[in-house]
C-alpha cells in the first residue's frame, strides 16, 4: 500500500474523496466506532471517526467538532456526500469499532457507540452492509475508494468486511 494514496481520518474527524486512487484509513478503533458510506456509481466515498454516541447536552458547546458524535456526525457525512455528487440511495455501509476495551463493561461507551449507530440506521430506513461491531479489540479501518472495498486490519491480521 503506497502510503501517499492514504488519507488519515483521526478521532472525532471525517474525510470524504471522490479521488479513486485515494485509501480513507482511521487507525485504533476502540469503542470509537468508525463508519464508512460509498457510491460505487459516482465513487465517492467517505469515513468518520466519532468517539462518543451523543453530546451530553442537545447543542454542540463551540469548537466541538460535529464528527465526534455518532448522532450528529454520521448525517453530517451524509450530506457532504451528497453535495459531492453521491446518491442516498446508492451508499453503502459499514461500520466498526464499539469494542469494549476494558473488557469488563465499564462505562459502556463501546456499546452506547453502537446502539446509536443502530438506531440512526434504524430511524433512517438505512442498512449496514456490513459491520465488525464489539467485542475486546481495537480495530484499524480502510476504505478503497475505487472499488468501496472496507478492509479491517486487526492485530496484524487483515479482511474484508
Amino acid at each position: 500500500m503506497n502510503m501517499d494514496n492514504l488519507i488519515v481520518v483521526g478521532i472525532s474527524d471525517m474525510k470524504i474523496s471522490t479521488d479513486p486512487d485515494k485509501i480513507l484509513v482511521t487507525y485504533s478503533l476502540g469503542s470509537c466506532v468508525g463508519v464508512t458510506a460509498y457510491d460505487p456509481q459516482a465513487q465517492v466515498g467517505g469515513l468518520i471517526h466519532c468517539l462518543l454516541s451523543r453530546p451530553g447536552s442537545v447543542v454542540l458547546h463551540e469548537g466541538e467538532s460535529p464528527y465526534k458524535f455518532v448522532s450528529a456526525g454520521v448525517p453530517r457525512m451524509v450530506k457532504e456526500l451528497l453535495r459531492a455528487g453521491a446518491d442516498r440511495d446508492r451508499l453503502i455501509f459499514k461500520a466498526a469499532g464499539g469494542a469494549d476495551m476494558r473488557g469488563d463493561g465499564a462505562f459502556d461507551i463501546g456499546q452506547k457507540n453502537i446502539d446509536e449507530l443502530l438506531e440512526l440506521m434504524d430511524r433512517s430506513q438505512v442498512k449496514l452492509a456490513a459491520s465488525e461491531l464489539g467485542g475486546v479489540i481495537p480495530r484499524t479501518m480502510f476504505l478503497h475508494l475505487d472499488t468501496g472495498r472496507v478492509v479491517i486490519k486487526t492485530c496484524g491480521v487483515s479482511h474484508d468486511l
